[in-house]
């Protein structure tokens, strides 16, 4: 097809017939892909429920690296951004290795 000879309307009409083609034939890959999916765990024996199944996405806990030294409550991880006290005991002159963990 050589596009150099098409209007900009009937490029315009081309670029919505594609748009509409190509989630024609993604919504039709999707339902092969889910039917092939279901018929591997129904030849494994695995219930749909358990296939369907979202497994929650569990955070890893930081350690905590720096702890005031009057206050154990007071922790920061190092990541983000800095807590108050943090910024304070590093004003006052102090060195932040001081509050290792």
């Amino acid at each position: 097809m050589d596009l150099s000879k098409l209007s900009s309307s009937e490029l315009r009409d081309l670029q919505d017939q594609v748009r509409q083609e190509l989630k024609q034939r993604e919504h039709e890959e999707v339902a092969k892909a889910r039917e092939q999916i279901f018929a591997i765990a129904q030849s494994v024996g695995i219930p749909l429920k358990d296939l369907l199944a979202i497994q929650p996405r569990v955070k890893a806990k930081v350690a905590m690296r720096f702890r005031h030294p009057s206050d154990a409550s007071l922790q920061w991880s190092g990541r983000g951004r800095q807590p108050r006290w943090i910024k304070e005991w590093l004003a006052a002159g102090h060195a932040l290795d001081a509050l290792s963990a």
